[in-house]
């Protein structure tokens, strides 16, 4: 079994759990959403709180750090955007009816995913819905945005890109966002959406479910490409790095997949709960579980290399920066590692 790793520093200042972490785009800067209403920025180099976002009615569900801004969504049914230099609720994005799940910004849209069955996309900056997706039956969990292939394309379908969204009710969807239409329902799942990822070069998106199976699909056309089955309970949690697809189990495994086959090239045992994060990075597979502890692998050998404890409960999120690994669990952050991908190895 891989050494341990020792925790650096423990970031106890929220008063609630915490639900998501996001790592700015230089690495300098973390921002922690959590139970107890509000966000907090940190900085990375000594762990000390930068900023404490307040303005939220409900808990925070989702967050996301981009170089000037911070996006947060809530239990309230709203999303805030704020200055990270001053900490100032700079706009509220208000439309949804029910809790909002998750947020994605990307090519000035913000998108999010909510329990009342709709997704919805903004110009980041204006307040007032630009479209609004509905069709699924249930709660929307998941979202991924591709971006247009081809910026001169004359296909209207194709013009603004395409969001996919997974649901509970069984399906995902493919929903050209400069119409709003939906563009195609992915059917196949015999249980909820939990995660989805996308290769966007590939047109194909990869869904995994409580059916204990994982299905690749093409965007444009609906086909069902391929289903990886040797999962034996619900697929958590997806992460597609250097062309190969890994998952994350209530099975208490890891597996990698080649994406274009569906053939299990590799498992990663070792932890004792469901495994609820992936990450990877330069080479090493980061792993959160409800056992309480994270994990590093070699992802090429799938040899385990570290071990990292401290949480008491379910690790939620993993971020890995330069300056290390943090990981969210209920009442604290917990960034356990300062590391280099090069020194690890079997203690």
């Amino acid at each position: 079994m891989g050494g341990g790793g020792s925790a650096l520093k423990v970031c106890a200042d929220h008063r609630g759990g915490i639900n998501w972490l996001s790592l700015s785009p230089d690495g300098q800067r973390l921002l922690t959403g959590s139970e107890d209403g509000t966000a907090r920025l940190w900085s990375t180099a000594d762990g000390q709180c930068c900023a404490l976002l307040q303005g939220h009615e409900s808990y925070v569900t989702f967050c996301q750090l981009e170089d000037e801004a911070a996006f947060t969504c809530s239990a309230d049914c709203t999303i805030r955007r704020w200055d990270v230099r001053t900490g100032r609720c700079v706009q509220v994005y208000r439309g949804h009816t029910s809790i909002v799940n998750r947020i994605l910004v990307a090519n000035n849209q913000l998108f999010s995913s909510s329990y009342d069955r709709t997704a919805r996309v903004w110009i980041v900056d204006k307040e007032q819905v630009s479209r609004e997706f509905r069709g699924h039956r249930n709660c929307v969990l998941t979202l991924a945005y591709s971006a247009p292939w081809d910026p001169t394309c004359a296909e209207e379908a194709e013009a603004g890109g395409f969001l996919v969204t997974g649901s509970t009710d069984g399906t995902a969807k493919v929903w050209q966002v400069a119409s709003g239409c939906c563009h195609q329902t992915l059917r196949g799942h015999t249980g909820a959406v939990l995660c989805l990822v996308l290769d966007g070069p590939g047109h194909t998106v990869f869904t995994g479910s409580t059916d204990a199976t994982i299905r690749a699909w093409d965007i444009l056309s609906g086909e069902q490409l391929r289903v990886f089955r040797e999962h034996q309970g619900s697929v958590i949690c997806l992460e597609l790095a250097e062309r190969l697809l890994y998952s994350g189990s209530a099975d208490r495994t890891v597996k990698c997949w080649l994406p274009d086959t569906g053939h299990c090239v590799r498992t990663f045992p070792a932890h004792r709960r469901s495994v609820s994060a992936l990450k990877f990075h330069s080479g090493t597979l980061f792993t959160g579980s409800g056992d309480a502890c994270a994990r590093a692998f070699d992802a090429q050998s799938g040899a385990l290399q570290r071990v990292f404890r401290g949480h008491a409960l379910i690790i939620n999120c993993l971020q890995v920066g330069l300056r290390g690994l943090c990981s969210a669990r209920p009442r604290a952050v917990h960034s356990l590692t300062r590391w280099r991908p090069a020194p690890l190895g079997p203690a």
